[in-house]
């Protein structure tokens, strides 16, 4: 356990990070599943906008690298485009 005050301090700070961070990243994969789960390309393009809205919020918080969200993008709309 920290000795001084600010390290003390600096791992509360980091637990609620950690927990703010893990929600986001959650929401941001339960998008991309979305995508993945749609039943026909309608529904996935529809689902794709909201999925890569989300990836971008979580690329813009830090929360991912950008080109980890530029690499989650291309690949959902590489899926979404080969659906019969």
């Amino acid at each position: 356990m920290p000795k001084l005050k600010s390290a003390k301090k600096r791992l509360r700070t980091n637990a609620r990070a950690h927990q703010r961070n893990r929600t986001i990243r959650s929401q941001m994969r339960t998008a991309i599943k979305r995508v993945r789960s749609a039943p026909d390309k309608a529904a996935a393009e529809t689902a794709l906008q909201a999925a890569i809205s989300v990836v971008d919020r979580t690329a813009r918080k830090g929360i991912i690298h950008k080109n980890a969200a530029a690499r989650y993008k291309s690949r959902l709309s590489h899926f979404v485009q080969s659906i019969a």
